[in-house]
């Protein structure tokens, strides 16, 4: 294989591929001061380097064309790394035609992670597999070197239909068979995108809507195909079939707080994959071809011709359905249901999880609607008001889960229960119910835990991901005899997700017949980290899975090799400092969590450790400061005001730490751990009535607790009640 020039269509920075203004242009990003100029055929930028100075690179090679083009810039150590002023190659009366900063509002300094020679905008990991095609990455993790490799400069014919060596000799065996020649054997090639094949789509005159002949099968080869590159997700082998299921190479996170709004529609940049997965057109068989054209990336039919394909003109292509008469231009299909968000600056993404808009969403949890995207001058009362006047009270989505990870997402007493109803709702897409499943971990219980069982059996592998995160909370001894089966999963993902969960198990204590699969799953996880090697986060999960298992040297050169990578990564100290903990070195702990707070010194996770650590060598004072800081960094972190609070306590402060206590109930009205401390504190000062209070609100959060049920009844005694 060829040393790797990455590209999406161009490569090489040449004459041809080049669409910025390298004539002499400047452009300035928060006092930095960068040039664009050629000199000897080449392309260079000046700009401030990995020690914030402003040095000379050349451009190797280009990557993207529209709507921007960045360009990359190759080190001695195999690094390819993707500048953050990138070309705006829009027309310049859309906006374009010009320089801009990938981080317009940020200061971006050369220690930031963000800065463009670090490791986040490194392409060999961030790029590489999406932007090329049969890429060997190829990071030598004890030189700190990459030697990356590609099979094809840019998205060929293998990146979807896989290596076409036996294609080529098929080709060669049959000179005379033509393209429109009657469908027959697979050609060579390792799998047939044949789910439309056979199968037709009937719209009902009544409905308007089609449906299709055939019932889709379990695994949609083309989605999980076009997942590899339109999804949000972690490589985990570089071992990819096309037309198998994504998890088995990949870890694709599942409907989660950060990437996705509640009621699932994208807010970080997650592609299309994840969306999709949560349509109804998915679920009733539609694929990705049925839209798109693959070969041209173009759609199928212009305008609102793919949508009509299924769905009758005269029902929805009429003014009654869209509400918006004499508009000019007419709205298209995705203004109302596929609602675009931008990322990096200049580039709109539809969502494609083709919802209904649901402002009254928006006015209960705070969701954005497609309404409000046209109408930003108005408010989401106005938007739902109107709707409802179109269509009535009741609203008929696909998608019925927003209040479930809304509530979860912000600790309500029935998320359990409305995550429950999700999760055991076989009509919820199977994404939303893997996130359920996965948000329930918190709150594991008797009661629920059959939902876990369930999951673990689903036939799509990422509800049984999240089936085993849900018992990521479980005592060890209650595990296994769940989990272990996956072990020999046929997906690899699964696989090493077991392997993850049951390595709280000690060898002694695992079940001999299936040690065995144990060690083949804890080799698979092993190796999806070491070929991670390059990123902290992997090596951090190495670590923490020998210090499991209790290879503590072994965790401990992980942890620091973690932090050689990135000395800001802050996990990678708490997790040292703990490791340190366990082996009775506490001076060693308090140390690594000083160093750490000198690079980072804003980040409420270290001070959180440092003050534990600071308690255990009964430095009161100073471990008081630390937990205050951790709450006033991070007050959205009930557990860090929840420690202070009980530090406040522990050292003769109770009024201040009901206080803070109950400030933070504000922010979090139903968490249990908050309102477990105030009923102790209230109890310990003598104010039997507070401590009634708290406690009858704990028992709306937590209604089985026969323990708590008693107490109560007790202060009621106590009180009169």
């Amino acid at each position: 294989m060829e040393r790797l020039a990455p590209s999406a269509g161009d490569g090489h920075a040449t004459d041809k591929s080049v669409l910025g203004d390298f004539s002499g242009a400047t452009f300035e990003h928060y006092g930095v001061k960068s040039r664009f100029y050629r000199r000897d055929g080449k392309f260079f930028v000046e700009t401030d380097g990995p020690d914030g100075k402003l040095a000379e690179f050349e451009i190797k090679y280009t990557f993207g064309v529209a709507p921007l083009q960045q360009y990359l810039i190759e080190f001695p150590d195999g690094r390819l790394q993707a500048l953050s002023i990138a070309w705006d190659s829009r027309p310049k009366d859309k906006g374009g035609q010009r320089w801009f900063h990938l981080y317009p509002n940020e200061e971006v300094g050369h220690d930031d992670i963000l800065h463009w020679t670090k490791l986040n905008q490194n392409w060999n990991f961030m790029c590489a597999e999406c932007h090329s095609t049969g890429v060997r990455k190829s990071y030598d993790a004890a030189k700190d070197t990459f030697a990356t490799t590609w099979a094809e400069i840019s998205v060929g014919c293998e990146a979807c239909h896989g290596q076409g060596s036996a294609h080529v000799a098929w080709a060669h065996g049959h000179p005379g068979w033509r393209p429109d020649a009657k469908a027959g054997d697979s050609k060579g090639l390792i799998v047939t995108f044949d789910e439309r094949r056979n199968a037709a789509w009937t719209i009902d005159s009544s409905t308007g809507n089609a449906t299709r002949s055939a019932a889709p099968v379990t695994l949609r080869k083309e989605v999980e195909t076009c997942g590899f590159c339109h999804a949000r997700r972690a490589t985990i082998s570089q071992d990819w079939v096309p037309g198998q299921w994504l998890s088995d190479t990949h870890v694709a996170p599942p409907l989660s707080r950060g990437l996705y709004f509640a009621d699932g529609q994208m807010e970080d940049e997650v592609y299309n994959y994840g969306s999709f997965k949560q349509s109804k057109m998915f679920a009733k068989g539609v694929t990705c071809s049925d839209c798109h054209d693959p070969h041209s990336a173009k759609l199928k039919l212009p305008g609102d011709g793919v949508c009509l394909q299924c769905h009758a003109a005269d029902k929805y292509e009429v003014a009654a359905h869209s509400r918006h008469e004499g508009v000019d231009p007419p709205l298209g299909c995705p203004a109302c249901h596929m609602p675009a968000r931008t990322y990096m600056v200049v580039g709109p993404r539809h969502d494609h999880s083709l919802r209904i808009p649901r402002p009254d969403l928006s006015v209960r949890l705070g969701t954005p609607n497609a309404c409000n995207v046209c109408h930003a001058d108005k408010t989401a009362e106005w938007a739902a008001d109107a709707v409802q006047s179109w269509h009535g009270p009741e609203r008929k989505g696909f998608q019925h889960y927003a209040e479930a990870f809304h509530d979860a997402w912000s600790d309500r007493a029935n998320a359990a229960t409305l995550l429950a109803a999700a999760a055991s709702d076989l009509g919820t897409p199977g994404f939303a119910r893997a996130g359920a499943l996965a948000e329930l971990a918190a709150s594991l219980s008797a009661s629920n835990v059959g939902l876990a069982k369930s999951g673990l059996a689903d036939p799509d592998p990422m509800v049984r991901i999240g089936a085993l995160d849900m018992l990521g909370s479980a005592q060890a001894e209650e595990i296994w005899p769940l989990a272990a089966p996956l072990l020999s999963d046929p997906v690899r993902g699964v696989r090493v997700r077991a392997a993850d969960l049951l390595a709280v198990v000690p060898p002694t204590r695992q079940p001999a017949a299936d040690r065995q699969a144990f060690d083949r799953a804890a080799q698979e996880f092993v190796a999806a980290q070491k070929l991670n090697a390059d990123r902290p986060e992997a090596l951090l999960t190495l670590g923490s899975f020998y210090a499991r298992t209790g290879r503590t040297a072994e965790a401990e050169a992980e942890y620091r090799a973690a932090l050689k990578l990135a000395p800001q990564f802050a996990p990678a100290s708490v997790n040292l400092a703990d490791l340190y903990r366990q082996s009775g070195r506490d001076k060693d702990s308090e140390a690594v969590l000083r160093t750490a707070l000198a690079a980072s010194p804003k980040d409420a996770g270290l001070h959180y450790a440092l003050g534990l650590a600071l308690i255990r060598e009964k430095k009161h004072t100073d471990a008081l400061s630390e937990l205050r800081e951790a709450a006033n960094l991070a007050p959205e972190n009930e557990r860090n005001v929840c420690v202070y609070a009980i530090a406040l306590d522990s050292v003769g402060r109770s009024p201040e730490a009901r206080q803070v206590l109950a400030g933070a109930l504000g922010s979090h009205p139903d968490n249990s751990e908050i309102l477990t401390a105030l009923v102790q504190m209230s109890q310990k000062a003598g104010d039997l009535p507070s401590a009634l209070q708290y406690a009858e609100r704990l028992m709306r959060v937590t209604p089985d607790d026969q323990d708590l049920k008693r107490y109560v009844e007790e202060l009621r005694r106590g009180t009169g009640q």
